[in-house]
């Protein structure tokens, strides 16, 4: 079974949830990290940790570690991302792409602005670095690239639809790259996590306050949207059942092309695939509160 030690990889937004839940199971496993995010005080703290925690358990078995501040959204950023996990392993042999966040809000509220923002992080940005680094695994003839996706990107929510929409298309993405890899000895795979306690909703919330607070006509399906989230904690899974999953699709012999956790993803993947579409639309506008706000009869 193919093992991460000693293997040189990438893992974008490692500061925080399962980024930084991934990188810890990686480094367990002695792989070379380059821990990507723009915060750099928690990366710096990580790593000191990490090299810490392989000191006590097997120095002989620990990978290097490089933090890499940067924002993936740059251009330079992104080439200085490569550069510099080159010039400390010689090689990339894995792509981790996690770093990502949700705009939250109805279709018609949201700027088209933040739209563009949010595609340009979750969608645009990590093909731009993915390309970077598909030479350099290709003239490895080897290489592992896990693009981390969504439940979300199967079923589309009310309320969340730009989100969902970029990891609609990094679906597409990572289908298409599959098979254009294969022929280089690259293997690509998908994560899709269900609802993972983490601090994506506070985030989100920030980046959507504006749109939050100006919800007009939507107002009613803001307050019960946030108090299904809060109820929905306590079926939320961690961002270490996810990590476990990308280290699976980095150690698999033949990766599967999907990996979906915790179990609720799985539940609501095969309600989505056998259910009659109109009873899962029903279901969804339920599990965000939509049926509980009192709708205005039609003209």
């Amino acid at each position: 079974m193919p093992s991460v030690k000693g293997k040189a990889i990438i893992v974008t937004g490692a500061s925080a949830g399962i980024g930084e839940a991934t990188a810890r199971f990686l480094a367990r496993e002695g792989a070379c990290l380059a821990l990507v995010a723009r915060r750099e005080d928690r990366l710096w703290a990580l790593k000191n940790e990490l090299e810490s925690a392989s000191e006590r358990a097997a120095r002989e078995a620990a990978g290097q570690i490089v933090v890499i501040q940067a924002d993936i959204t740059l251009r330079h950023h992104r080439e200085r991302i490569i550069q510099a996990t080159l010039q400390a392993f010689g090689r990339i042999d894995g792509l981790v792409n996690n770093a990502g966040f949700g705009q939250r809000g109805p279709v018609e509220l949201v700027p088209l602005e933040a739209i563009r923002s949010n595609f340009e992080t979750n969608l645009f940005s990590l093909i731009a670095l993915t390309q970077g680094v598909i030479p350099i695994m290709r003239n490895q003839e080897s290489g592992r690239i896990v693009n981390v996706g969504s439940v979300a990107g199967k079923i589309a929510r009310p309320l969340s639809s730009i989100y969902d929409a970029t990891k609609h298309a990094l679906e597409a993405i990572t289908d298409g790259l599959r098979g254009e890899l294969s022929l280089f000895g690259i293997q690509v795979a998908l994560i899709e996590p269900g609802f993972i306690l983490t601090e994506f909703m506070d985030v989100a919330n920030q980046v959507s306050r504006l749109v939050l607070e100006n919800s007009g006509p939507y107002a009613p399906f803001f307050e019960e949207f946030s108090k299904i989230h809060e109820r929905a904690k306590s079926f939320a899974g961690h961002p270490d059942q996810i990590a476990k999953l990308i280290l699976r699709a980095l150690t698999d012999e033949r990766p599967h092309f999907r990996y979906a956790g915790p179990k609720h993803a799985h539940l609501f993947l095969a309600m989505k695939r056998f259910f009659p579409e109109r009873f899962f639309e029903y279901f969804v506008r339920r599990s965000v509160g939509l049926h509980l706000v009192k709708q205005k009869p039609s003209a």
